[in-house]
């Protein structure tokens, strides 16, 4: 007899790094951090997806699972929340982490090269 599988209830195999993905970011993009969602998060939330999915379209941004994939090991915890801003005349991913210490921290990521920026405790 397998186990069941926390995310999704089976006890068919499953993917369970898409799934925990799906789930992370599903999260990140329909809560704000830090509390219950207020109308004026939301609209910020909104603006970030419509904004992301501009500068991809235009060339400017690589898709956040591509970016993620790539510097998942460097960010030093789970990222339980993620931003899109733009910083001069490049776009930024920020990613919400909570270290194995149980501290939180910002990660800034260039949304196209995915390079690290800056790492800061908040």
């Amino acid at each position: 007899m397998s186990a069941i599988c926390q995310l999704c209830w089976s006890n068919l195999p499953c993917d369970m790094d898409l799934r925990r993905r799906t789930i992370l970011l599903t999260f990140a993009l329909l809560t704000a951090a830090g509390g219950p969602a207020r109308a004026d998060e939301d609209r910020s939330d909104r603006h970030d997806h419509d904004r992301a999915r501009w500068a991809r379209e235009q060339g400017h941004a690589r898709p956040l699972a591509e970016i993620l994939d790539q510097v998942r090991d460097q960010l030093g915890g789970e990222v339980v929340g993620v931003e899109f801003d733009r910083d001069g005349s490049r776009y930024v991913y920020e990613f919400k982490v909570i270290t194995s210490a149980g501290r939180l921290r910002e990660v800034y990521v260039d949304a196209m090269t995915a390079e690290i920026m800056k790492s800061e405790d908040d």
